[in-house]
C-alpha cells in the first residue's frame, strides 16, 4: 500500500453534510464542517459540494460536543472553526505539500482545538468541563488522513461494504481489544457513552491519526454517536452506495431512520463519493480499516489511549455522555468487573 497520495489532479468529491437535534435533546450540540482548502471555502456552496481536490486538498469534520447548557455548543463549533481556521492559516502557507506535512498538521490543528477550550473553560467557570469529541477527515491526493478524539465515526464505504476506519476512544472499545466483551455487546451496553477522552477537559490530549487509500467509487462517512448509535454500519453502506440518490437525500434518510428509532441523541453525518481518473481501481487485496499514519513525529505515539486523568466534569444537564476520570490505569479493569457483575 502506497502511503503518499497520488499525483493526479482528476479526482472529483461530492459531499454534503446535516445535522438534527434529534427526538429528545433541547439544543444540538453537535458541528459539522465541509471546506475546500485549496480554494479556502468552508461552506455546503455548490462549488464545495462538487469540486476537484486541489494541491491542498479538502477537510470535514465531526464534533460532539457536552457538558451541559451551551457548553456543549460552544466547545463543538470551537473544535470544527479551530482544526479550519489553523489548517488555513498554517498547512495552506506551507511550501511543503506532503503527505507527512499534512497529516502532522491535521493532527495539530485537532491539538490546537484542545488547547483553545481547555483554555477557554479556564477563564469561563460557568463552561467548566465543557468538552468534544471531533473526528477530522483530511483528503490529499488520493488519500484520507484522520483524527480521531473521542467516539464519532468515520466510515468507508466500498463495493457496498462498510468499514469503520476510526476506533471509538471508549470504554466498550477497550474492554473489546481485551477480549472481555464482544461487539454485539458493547453495541448493547448502557456504558457504551462513556468515552475515555475528549477535546477540552485536559490541557493534552493524544490524537489517534489514521490514513486510508481511496479508490474510485469509494465514499467516506463521518457520523455522530447520535446515528451509530441507532444505525448499523450495514444500514449505513447500504444507503451510501445508492447511486440513484444525491447526498442530500442519503443524509437526511439516515437521520431520519435515526429518530424513527427514538433519536435519543443529536445526530450529524458528513457524506462524500470520489471518483475520477486520479483513482486506481478497488483492490481485494489491500488492507482496510484502522491503520496508523507513521507520522515522523518524536511526540507521536501508537500506544493506546490511557484513561483521562484531568478534573472531573460536572454532571451534564442534558448529555448522557461521560468522559470516564480516574487516578490509576487500573480504572478499567475495575469498570470492566462492575459491568460484568450486572450483566450489562
Amino acid at each position: 500500500m502506497r502511503l503518499f497520495g497520488s499525483k493526479g489532479s482528476d479526482i472529483r468529491i461530492t459531499v454534503f453534510g446535516k445535522t438534527d437535534v434529534g427526538q429528545t435533546r433541547e439544543h444540538n450540540e453537535d458541528t459539522f464542517l465541509v471546506a475546500d482548502l485549496s480554494s479556502k471555502n468552508a461552506s455546503l456552496h455548490a462549488e464545495v459540494r462538487d469540486h476537484e481536490i486541489g494541491p491542498k486538498g479538502t477537510l470535514f469534520v465531526v464534533a460532539d460536543g457536552m457538558g451541559g447548557a451551551a457548553a456543549g455548543e460552544v466547545a463543538s463549533e470551537m473544535a470544527t472553526e479551530t482544526i479550519y481556521e489553523h489548517l488555513a492559516s498554517s498547512w495552506c502557507n506551507d511550501t511543503e505539500n506532503t503527505p507527512q506535512q499534512f497529516a502532522y498538521r491535521l493532527k495539530e490543528a485537532v491539538e490546537e482545538a484542545n488547547t483553545r477550550i481547555h483554555a477557554y473553560a479556564k477563564e469561563h467557570p460557568e463552561m467548566r468541563g465543557m468538552g468534544t469529541t471531533t473526528t477530522a477527515a483530511g483528503v490529499l491526493g488520493d488519500h484520507v488522513y484522520l483524527s480521531q478524539v473521542g467516539d464519532s465515526r468515520a466510515y468507508l464505504v466500498r463495493g457496498g461494504e462498510g468499514i469503520q476506519l476510526t476506533k471509538d476512544q471508549s470504554l466498550m472499545q477497550r474492554l473489546v481489544d481485551a477480549g472481555e466483551i464482544s461487539e454485539e455487546e458493547a453495541e448493547k451496553s448502557e456504558r457504551r457513552n462513556i468515552i475515555l477522552q475528549a477535546l477540552g477537559p485536559d490541557a493534552k490530549v493524544r490524537v489517534d491519526l489514521t490514513n486510508q487509500q481511496l479508490r474510485r467509487g469509494d465514499a467516506v462517512v463521518l457520523c455522530s454517536d447520535g446515528l451509530s448509535g441507532q444505525v448499523s454500519r450495514e444500514e449505513i453502506a447500504e444507503r451510501v452506495s445508492r447511486k440513484d440518490k444525491d447526498l442530500m437525500q442519503v443524509c437526511s434518510e439516515l437521520i431520519e431512520l435515526a429518530n424513527e428509532r427514538g433519536g435519543p441523541d443529536n445526530i450529524t453525518v458528513v457524506v462524500a463519493r470520489f471518483h475520477g481518473n486520479g483513482l486506481a481501481q478497488p483492490d481485494d487485496d489491500e488492507s482496510v480499516g484502522h491503520q496508523v499514519y507513521p507520522l515522523l513525529d518524536p511526540e507521536s505515539t501508537t500506544e493506546p489511549v490511557p484513561v483521562y486523568k484531568g478534573s472531573p466534569p460536572p454532571t451534564p444537564q442534558n448529555k448522557t455522555r461521560m468522559i470516564l476520570a480516574g487516578a490509576a490505569a487500573a480504572a478499567i479493569t475495575v469498570a470492566s468487573l462492575l459491568i460484568a457483575a450486572s450483566g450489562f
